[in-house]
């Protein structure tokens, strides 16, 4: 799976008119489909094999290697190319979920399986990640990413819409087993569609990244990069203050808000859905629009006025205004994510995309969740509101970070 040399392929298109990107989303759409099914049918077994408490640790299981391991798998995505890793790690999830779907259809639900395919996933993600965040700069312009991280925005509202339900339909119809068979389809899908893409080679002088000898030797070198950077190491800064901030509030906050306020599960249902429909409009004027102008002030901006609506999440009495409001958050940490996206896709060289990522990655998903007993904690011992207003000061020092760091602040994404 040799990389295809592309300096002939130089879109005059735009990224969504761009065969070649659209393969590559297809896969990306395919993939994260067939992991949302993946998950509903996992707690679903789980909870049919054991307890609550042995299902929950279950589901956590893939947590431990995915933080653990997101780093290495940087250095591995960088050393080997991303559209290489994410083939790899596809096939390998793939056979891994039919696996567990085989032996459901012939033997009653276990802990032990689901637990060695909870591992499986999150050792895998651990590498699948970084690659999937370096691969756009290998597929495309650097004028077009912006776009991609838009169209990458839709892919991910469309899994996360379509696959619950249909991991609900397969649950219901065959039980846990045909839900694992569907989400292995689902990924498998992938697998020929990425074989198709044709990706960039980097150019000689920038092939190394860094990479003289040992892996350990290569994550310094990344390390010591973003370190460096005027723009990636403030970046991170403020993605990790936003994360942080963002987590608590929207995951066990938010069942706490719906519990206290007495909407109940289908009214916390309609608030998600609220953020999700703005999260999912700013992916479509990304996709459309292409580039938004001053990427760093934006960034900044939109970051400091959705902690600010975060915090007023918690005062609104109404489901109706919260549900608005959840839309307003929505739209400003979609359009703050998908520009601290693309500014770290243009800013970073590419041989060190994949160690890029991955430090984005283990920040916003390693991390940050970490937050979230502390806040269920404060929350209990402090109420509702003291907890979102700080949630929304951390998330708001993001956005300070950004707009007071000149490098930040100024930057641009290519035209």
């Amino acid at each position: 799976m040799s990389e295809i040399p592309v300096e002939e392929h130089v879109p005059s298109r735009p990224a969504h008119r761009d065969p070649n990107v659209l393969r590559w989303l297809g896969a990306y759409a395919s993939s994260m489909l067939g992991d949302n099914v993946y998950y509903i049918a996992l707690s679903w077994a789980a909870v049919q094999a054991g307890s609550p408490a042995q299902a929950g640790i279950v589901m956590a299981t893939s947590a431990l290697p995915r933080a653990l391991l997101m780093l290495g798998g940087g250095v591995i995505a960088d050393r080997l190319g991303p559209r290489r890793v994410v083939i790899g790690s596809d096939a390998v999830r793939c056979a891994a979920v039919l696996a567990v779907a085989a032996l459901l259809f012939l033997t009653s639900p276990a802990l032990w399986p689901l637990a060695a395919l909870a591992l499986v996933f999150g050792t895998v993600d651990a590498v699948f990640m970084p690659a999937v965040g370096a691969l756009p700069a290998r597929i495309t312009t650097k004028d077009q990413l912006a776009r991609v991280q838009g169209m990458r925005g839709l892919a991910i509202r469309f899994a996360s819409v379509v696959g619950a339900p249909l991991g609900g339909l397969g649950v219901a119809v065959g039980g846990a087993a045909a839900a694992f068979g569907l989400a292995g389809l689902l990924i498998a899908v992938s697998v020929p569609l990425l074989l198709a893409v044709r990706v960039r080679e980097l150019p000689a002088d920038d092939r190394t990244g860094g990479q003289r000898g040992t892996a350990w030797r290569d994550l310094k070198a990344g390390l010591s990069y973003i370190r460096r950077h005027r723009v990636l190491a403030p970046l991170m800064l403020a993605v990790a203050l936003g994360d942080l901030g963002f987590v608590g509030p929207f995951n066990v906050g938010l069942t706490l808000l719906a519990d206290r306020r007495g909407w109940g599960a289908s009214g916390m249902g309609w608030v998600l859905a609220g953020f999700g429909a703005g999260a999912g409009a700013a992916s479509l004027l990304l996709t459309v629009r292409g580039r938004l102008p001053r990427a760093g002030l934006v960034a900044a901006v939109t970051i400091l006025a959705g902690s600010v609506a975060i915090g007023a999440l918690a005062f609104v009495p109404s489901l109706v205004g919260a549900v608005g409001v959840a839309l307003l958050v929505g739209l400003l940490a979609g359009l703050s994510g998908a520009m601290c996206g693309a500014l770290l896709q243009t800013q970073a060289d590419p041989a060190y995309l994949g160690r890029v990522t991955a430090v984005s990655s283990l920040v916003s998903l390693g991390l940050a969740p970490l937050g979230m007993p502390f806040a269920a904690a404060a929350i209990g011992a402090w109420g509702l509101g003291p907890v979102y207003v700080v949630s929304a000061a951390v998330c708001g020092l993001g956005g300070v970070v950004a707009l007071g760091v000149p490098g930040l602040r100024r930057a641009e994404l290519p035209r």
